[in-house]
C-alpha cells in the first residue's frame, strides 16, 4: 500500500519547487545581468576587450636576425607571436588536453561544465576534469583580480563566464588560442610561448617538436607543479599524458604516440635575464639612450656640467637619444620599451659580437690579468703602482668607499662616519668575481673594494666605416660585476693614438709624409711662455734626418712635437671636434701627445675618416624600430661629415699602413699572422696607465682600450703596460676570428681604393713599401 500526499500538499510542494526554481533562475539572470552591466564584479570595457594584451617586452635584434635580449619588467618578459608562427602541434596539444570541444562552443562548454559539477562536485572525483574552457582560462588570465572574500570567490566564475562569452564575440578561435599562449606564464621570466620556447628549448614556437609542444602545454595545468627543471619525472609523465590525449583526439597515431613517449625531455634550458647573453653593455647603452629624458640642469650635480652639455646636444641632434620620450603613439602616450612590444633592429652582428667578447676574455683572462697579478704579488701598494704615494692611494680608496652601495645604505640609515668605517673593516660573507668563476669568501668590505680594483678593465668597438654600422660592442670584462661602460661612457687619455689627428692637420696645412727633419729633442713655448720639451721613448736614429712618415710609423714624440711647433693647439682642437670628439679639450701644446680624455666610440668613429677618403661617419646602433605587429615606426641613418680632403686622407692611409707593416703595430703581422691590408696606431699614456690600439681594414674599423679602473692602477713595466701589449692583442684576435668566418664577407685579400700616385708617396730609405696595397683601376698589374 502506497502512501499518497494529500492534494493540497502536493500542490504546495510543486508550487514551492517551481518558486525556488524561478527564484534561482531570476537570481542567476539578475546576477549575470548585473555582472554584464558592471553593477557587481568587474567586466572590462569594450576597449580593453578589443586589445586585451598590450604589455609586451621589446626585443633587441641583431643585424643577422638573432635576438640579443629584451627590455621588460622583471616578471613580464612577454614576446608577441602571431597565430601563424605557432606550431600546429602546439595548437592541437592545447585543444586536446584543455578543451576538446573548443571549436564547437561559444566560450562556455555546457557539457564539460555539467561533467565537472557531477564528477568533482558531487562524486568528488579528482580525475573528473575541469569545466573551464580555453576562453574561460584566458578570461581569468586577463581580467580576474586577486580575490579575498567569500563573495568575491563566489562571483569569480560567473564573471569569467561573462568575459569568456564576450571574448568569443570579439575574437576568432585562432585569435583566442594566440592570446592564451601569449599571456601564459611558463616560469623563469618566460611569459608567453615565444619566451617559453626560447627558455626551455632554445627555439621558436614555429619550430617546436611534437614532444616539446606537449611538455609546454602540460605546464599550463600548473607550471610550478610540472616545472621540468625542478621536477623532470613529474613533467615527463604530464607530457606523456598530453601525448596520450592527442592520440585520443585523433591528432597522433598509436605508433607515433608510443614512440614520442620514449623520448626524454631534452631541455635546452636558458634563463632570461637582461644581464645575461650577448652584448650586455650594448643593450644597457640602448636602454639608457632610448629612455633618456630631456635634460634639465637641476637634475645634474654641480660637477656634471659637461654631461649636461653632452646630453643636451644629444637630445637635439641624435634621433635615437630620448626616442621614447620624443615620439608618441596614436593615443598620444609616449613609447615604453618595457611594455610596447617593440622590435629594435640593431647593427650589431651576433657572430662578430661573440668574437669580440671571446677575444676580450682570451687576452684578459689568460694573459694580461695573470701578468698583472704576478707583478703585484706581495706588494703592499697593490694593485696600485709602486710609484703612487700612500696619500693618493688613501684618497682613491676613500672615494671608492663613499661611492659604494653599502656606504649609501649605512648613511641613509643614519650611521656616523666612524661607525661606517668600523663596519667596513668587519669581515663578512660575500661573493666576488674571478676569471675562474665566482668566489664565496669572507672579507672586509674595504678589502673587497681593493680586490675588485685589481682587475684590469677594457672597452672594444668595431664598426663599418662606410655605413657607420656598429658590429661589435664590449664595454667591459663582466657586466654583472663591472657595469661601467668603457665604450661610450668612460673617457681616458688616448696617448699616441692622438698623433694621426695632428698629422692629418699637418697634411691639410701642406706638409708631406716625405718632409724631413732632424731627429733631436724639440722645445716648444706655450702661450704662458713656458718651455715644453717632451721625452722620447724611441731611441732609434737620434741625430739623423727622418721623414714625417717615419715619425708616425715609429711613434716618435720628437717628430710629433716638431709638427706641433708649426701648428696651433687651437686649430688642432677644432680639428678634434670635426673628428667627433665631444668632451672637454684643453688647447695646450702637450695635447699632441694624447692628453685629452676621449671615449672608445669617439675614437673608432674618428678613425673611419682614414679608410673612407676623409669622410667621418657617426656610429649607428639601430637601423629601425618596429611596432608589435611589424609596422616600421622609426628609421635611422648615420650622420657624416668631411674631415679631410681626399688627398690628405690618402697620405694618412699611407702612413698609418706603415705603422702596421713595419712600425709599432707590427705585432699584428709577425705574432698574429694577419696579412690583410691594414692601418693602425698604438697608444700608451703617461706612466703607461692606458693602453690603446686603433686598427682598420678597407671595410672595418676597431678600437680597444685597456687599463685600470683608476690611472694609478697600472703595470710598473713599460713592456707590459704599452698599448701594443695590452690592447693590440684583443684587436688582432678579433680580426683573426672575423677573417676565419667566411660567412661574414670580410676577406684578407680586400684592398684599399687608392689612386696610383698615392701608392708610393716617399721614395727614400725610410719607407717600407707595403706589399698589399692596390690602386684603383690597376688591378691587372697585380694579378
Amino acid at each position: 500500500m502506497h502512501y499518497r500526499f494529500p492534494v493540497k500538499w502536493r500542490k504546495y510542494i510543486i508550487f514551492t519547487i517551481w518558486s525556488v526554481f524561478l527564484l534561482c533562475l531570476t537570481t542567476i539572470v539578475g546576477v549575470f545581468t548585473a555582472i554584464s552591466t558592471g553593477a557587481i564584479g568587474y567586466v572590462p570595457p569594450i576597449e580593453q576587450l578589443e586589445n586585451p594584451i598590450d604589455k609586451y617586452a621589446s626585443q633587441i635584434i641583431s643585424s643577422d636576425g638573432k635576438m640579443l635580449g629584451m627590455f621588460s619588467f622583471i616578471r613580464d618578459n612577454r614576446l608577441y607571436v602571431s597565430y601563424h608562427d605557432l606550431s600546429p602541434n602546439l595548437v592541437k596539444a592545447l585543444i586536446a588536453v584543455e578543451d576538446k570541444r573548443f571549436t564547437k562552443h561559444s566560450g562556455i562548454d555546457a557539457k564539460g561544465l555539467f561533467r565537472a559539477i557531477v564528477k568533482r562536485g558531487i562524486l568528488l572525483q579528482r580525475s573528473g576534469g575541469g569545466g573551464s574552457t580555453i576562453t574561460q582560462q584566458l578570461a581569468k588570465q586577463l581580467y580576474s583580480p586577486h580575490v579575498e572574500t567569500l563573495v568575491e570567490r563566489l562571483l569569480q566564475k560567473p564573471i569569467e563566464w561573462v568575459i569568456a562569452v564576450r571574448l568569443e564575440r570579439y575574437y576568432t578561435k585562432e585569435e583566442i588560442i594566440n592570446l592564451y599562449l601569449n599571456k601564459f606564464d611558463f616560469l623563469y621570466n618566460a611569459v608567453g610561448i615565444q619566451s617559453a620556447a626560447r627558455v626551455y628549448f632554445g627555439t621558436t614556437p614555429a619550430d617546436l617538436k611534437i614532444e616539446e609542444a606537449a611538455m609546454l602545454v602540460g605546464m599550463c595545468k600548473n607550471p610550478s607543479y610540472y616545472n621540468p627543471v625542478r621536477y623532470g619525472k613529474r613533467s615527463l609523465e604530464r607530457r606523456n599524458m598530453v601525448l596520450q590525449q592527442m592520440k585520443e583526439a585523433g591528432y597522433l597515431s598509436g605508433a607515433t604516440c608510443d614512440s614520442l613517449k620514449n623520448i626524454p625531455l631534452n631541455l635546452n634550458f636558458t634563463r632570461i635575464d637582461h644581464k645575461d647573453g650577448l652584448a650586455p653593455y650594448f643593450r644597457e647603452y640602448l636602454r639608457l639612450t632610448l629612455t633618456a629624458k630631456k635634460p634639465v640642469r637641476s637634475d645634474y650635480a654641480a660637477w656634471q656640467a659637461q654631461k649636461f652639455s653632452d646630453d643636451s646636444l644629444a637630445w637635439e641632434t641624435n634621433p635615437l637619444y630620448g626616442w621614447c620620450n620624443k615620439n608618441r603613439k596614436s593615443n598620444g602616450a609616449t613609447y615604453n620599451i618595457y611594455t610596447d612590444g617593440l622590435k629594435i633592429y640593431t647593427t650589431v652582428d651576433s657572430h662578430m659580437q661573440q668574437y669580440a667578447e671571446d677575444a676580450v676574455t682570451a687576452h684578459m683572462k689568460e694573459t694580461l690579468q695573470p701578468s698583472f697579478f704576478k707583478e703585484k704579488q706581495g706588494r703592499t701598494k697593490a694593485p696600485f703602482a709602486g710609484t703612487e704615494s700612500n696619500e693618493n692611494i688613501e684618497g682613491i680608496m676613500a672615494r671608492a668607499i663613499r661611492q659604494s652601495d653599502r656606504y649609501r645604505a649605512l648613511k641613509n640609515a643614519g650611521q656616523s662616519e666612524a661607525e661606517i668605517n668600523r663596519i667596513f673593516n668587519i669581515p663578512v660573507e660575500m661573493q666576488l668575481f674571478s676569471w675562474k668563476g665566482l668566489i664565496d669568501t669572507v672579507m672586509t668590505p674595504i678589502d673587497s673594494i681593493r680586490y675588485c680594483k685589481s682587475f684590469l678593465r677594457t672597452g672594444f668597438m668595431a664598426m663599418d666605416p662606410r655605413t657607420g654600422h656598429v658590429k661589435a660592442y664590449v664595454g667591459g670584462i663582466d657586466y654583472n660585476y663591472f657595469k661601467y661602460d668603457m665604450v661610450t661612457t668612460g673617457r681616458r687619455q688616448i696617448g699616441s693614438t692622438m698623433k694621426p689627428f695632428l698629422y692629418s692637420l699637418a697634411m691639410i696645412e701642406g706638409f708631406s709624409p716625405c718632409d724631413k727633419m732632424l731627429h733631436v729633442p724639440q722645445e716648444l713655448v706655450d702661450e704662458n711662455g713656458i718651455i715644453w720639451s717632451p721625452n722620447n721613448s724611441n731611441p732609434k736614429r737620434v741625430g739623423e734626418e727622418v721623414t714625417i712618415q717615419w715619425g708616425l710609423q715609429q711613434s716618435s714624440n720628437w717628430v710629433t712635437a716638431y709638427l706641433m711647433k708649426h701648428l696651433s693647439p687651437y686649430t688642432l682642437t677644432r680639428m678634434l671636434r670635426s673628428y667627433g670628439v665631444k668632451g672637454p679639450v684643453d688647447p695646450v701644446v702637450a695635447m699632441c701627445l694624447g692628453t685629452p680624455d676621449i671615449s672608445v666610440s669617439e675614437m673608432v668613429s674618428a678613425y673611419t675618416a682614414f679608410p673612407n677618403k676623409g669622410i667621418r661617419i657617426e656610429p649607428l646602433y639601430v637601423t629601425r624600430i618596429e611596432g608589435p605587429y611589424g609596422n616600421t615606426i622609426a628609421s635611422f641613418a648615420p650622420a657624416m661629415n668631411e674631415v679631410l680632403t681626399e688627398e690628405a686622407a690618402y697620405k694618412m692611409l699611407y702612413m698609418l699602413r706603415s705603422v702596421i707593416d713595419g712600425g709599432t703595430g707590427n705585432r699584428v703581422r709577425f705574432r698574429y699572422g694577419i696579412k690583410a691590408p691594414m692601418g693602425g696606431k698604438t697608444g700608451t699614456t703617461q706612466d703607461h696607465a692606458d693602453g690603446w690600439f686603433m686598427g682598420f681594414t678597407p671595410n672595418l674599423v676597431a678600437g680597444c682600450w685597456v687599463g685600470g679602473e683608476d690611472p694609478s692602477i697600472r703595470f710598473d713595466r713599460m713592456s707590459e703596460g704599452q698599448g701594443a701589449s695590452m690592447a693590440l692583442p684583443i684587436f688582432a684576435m678579433f680580426m683573426q676570428k672575423v677573417f676565419a668566418d667566411k660567412t661574414l664577407g670580410y676577406l684578407e685579400t680586400e684592398t684599399f681604393d687608392v689612386p696610383e700616385n698615392f701608392i708610393r708617396i716617399c721614395d727614400s730609405p725610410d719607407e717600407e713599401m707595403p706589399e698589399n696595397i692596390r690602386p684603383s683601376g690597376l688591378d691587372e698589374f697585380f694579378n
